[in-house]
């Protein structure tokens, strides 16, 4: 992966030239209250790569702050998937593992005069607290003394008082034009056990106090975070200062990445999932990054797409077919070709040798020659596409119809001389073949123009399919219910698939011919293998966008 420069590089360079550091070290901190999305992935290219460039470390940071909604299970999740995008963090750390240090930062601040324990409900700061055209009012217990509020810390800290009875406040402006900067909440309460540290505490300390003092207490240089945090960098900057820091952290943000078709809201994926339109968080339609691995996207495709989509401060919308170009440029010279009939019709070549079976060499992946070979099986009865057929085809049909002749990949010329019905459906096909094409040349030199693929129809594998697509029929969904697209996801139960397939393992990733790419779903078992679709050959969503 090139290491290219942007923005922030250009600022790390002024700070490096200038000595205001000597070195570079960032973090990723995600709070572990849910699963990461794919604008996740692009805040962990940016922070891992930045101090790979640098000769720096990154470290992970959990910050697990609010025990309501952390569980351990999203901490884990997080960690498998840093890994799988083929990052390794220096040092892993929790915010919770700060919770002394911060408690006593908070009690340096009430010692100084600027900050003090409030008896406002939350409904009250938001009325007191003003709007962007109007200033706050303080609250009336701003000037409590010193001593009050140390004696009133320490009793919320003991559990004397109720949740939402009391809070700590950070004395700075409530004139600010900034309304982060009018006395923000810095500790609260909360009678809750926390996964880590049990019953220790029942007050926590709020993310914008925690999350500059957790930087600057690890060493981080530059704390890169995405551009709603903007608002949100003078109180960085002010709680490091009060705290007295000498080498504090600098915050520079970028734009965060929005795609459409796309929802990456935890309170809306969870909403996905609870209502039933997904199977799960891990869904293959799911912009998560272990939907995103179920459905067999590699992660070198998607650190390609950040990459391509570049570090800004524009906010600004990428278009899904991005990412899935970059999925197929990806697959195209790495996912190995299999021959797999999804809508199976069956073909009998009457001219061919009753119980003869032949061996039939194809190449493993035309774009990665040194992939080698593989052996396909051969023998009277094949299945073809479905849709590669048709009794009474349109001009310019050049696949199988009664008369014409077809190549099989691989194999044989062939041409249709029979139809099977019952009624009007087609059940089978007769053929004939000629022995001397075999591998797609003749004597006399002619050419077809059509060439199908197929399977042997007595030594495959039976397999499921989904087809998933998009969740979304619209590129901003705003109703959940009403914007989700009825056809992300068609199931196909009756698929065959050739018999080298049976190999595989959950994870592996294939390009059917003429299909698309397929990876192994982990609902697979030996008697029946499950493949999803990760993305068709061509897309078909700009055309759907054109109607």
């Amino acid at each position: 992966m090139k290491e290219n420069s942007n923005f922030i590089h250009d600022l790390i360079d002024e700070d490096l030239k200038e000595g205001v550091y000597d070195h570079v070290q960032t973090r990723f901190p995600p709070e572990p209250n849910g699963y990461l999305h794919i604008g996740h992935a692009k805040a962990i290219y940016i922070n891992f790569s930045t101090a790979k460039k640098y000769g720096g470390v990154c470290n992970l940071r959990l910050d697990d702050t609010n025990p309501t909604k952390e569980d351990v299970e999203y901490s884990e999740a997080i960690m498998r998937d840093i890994k799988w995008l083929g990052y390794e963090w220096a040092n892993l750390y929790h915010a919770s593992d700060y919770f002394d240090f911060l408690h006593e930062c908070a009690i340096k601040l009430i010692k100084k005069g600027v900050a003090y324990v409030d008896d406002l409900t939350a409904d009250e700061i938001r009325e007191y607290r003003g709007t962007l055209t109007e200033p706050g009012k303080n609250s009336p217990y701003r000037d409590r003394s010193v001593e009050e509020n140390l004696d009133l810390f320490t009793r919320m800290t003991n559990g004397e008082f109720q949740n939402g009875e009391k809070v700590l406040r950070a004395k700075i402006d409530m004139a600010s034009p900034n309304l982060n900067m009018r006395d923000p909440v810095i500790y609260r309460i909360a009678h809750v056990s926390h996964h880590r540290t049990g019953d220790k505490w029942c007050v926590y300390p709020m993310y914008d106090f925690a999350h500059p003092l957790s930087d600057s207490r690890e060493g981080v240089t530059h704390s890169l975070c995405s551009l709603e945090f903007e608002n949100h960098r003078p109180l960085y900057d002010w709680v490091l200062q009060q705290v007295g820091f000498e080498h504090p952290s600098r915050q520079i943000e970028f734009a965060r990445m929005n795609v459409n078709y796309c929802v990456t809201s935890k309170r809306k994926c969870l909403e996905l999932v609870q209502s039933g339109a997904v199977s799960g968080w891990d869904d293959p339609r799911m912009a998560t990054l272990c939907g995103m691995r179920r459905r067999g996207y590699p992660p070198q495709a998607i650190l390609d797409f950040c990459e391509r989509t570049g570090v800004t401060k524009a906010y600004g919308i990428i278009d899904y077919s991005l990412l899935e170009a970059c999925v197929r440029d990806y697959l195209n010279t790495h996912a190995p070709r299999m021959m797999g009939v999804l809508h199976p019709l069956k073909v009998v070549i009457d001219n061919y040798p009753e119980g003869q079976t032949e061996k039939i060499s194809v190449e493993n992946n035309p774009e990665c020659p040194e992939s080698g070979t593989r052996e396909m099986t051969f023998s009277r009865e094949i299945y073809i596409e479905r849709d590669d057929f048709m009794e009474e085809p349109p001009k310019k049909f050049f696949r199988l119809y009664p008369g014409n002749e077809v190549r099989l990949k691989g194999a044989y010329y062939i041409t249709c001389t029979g139809v099977e019905k019952d009624g009007d459906e087609i059940t089978c096909l007769h053929c004939t073949y000629d022995p001397e094409s075999r591998g797609g040349e003749t004597p006399d030199g002619r050419k077809v123009r059509g060439t199908l693929h197929w399977v042997d129809a007595n030594d495959n594998v039976k397999a499921e399919v989904r087809l998933y697509d998009r969740l979304f029929k619209v590129e901003n969904p705003s109703d959940l219910q009403a914007d989700l697209n009825p056809d992300s996801l068609q199931v196909l139960e009756d698929c065959r698939i050739e018999s080298s397939v049976r190999d595989a393992k959950p994870g592996d990733t294939f390009q059917f011919m003429r299909q698309g790419y397929y990876c192994m779903d982990p609902d697979s078992t030996a008697e029946k293998p499950v493949f999803n679709r990760t993305v068709a050959l061509n897309s078909s969503w700009d055309k759907i966008k054109k109607k």
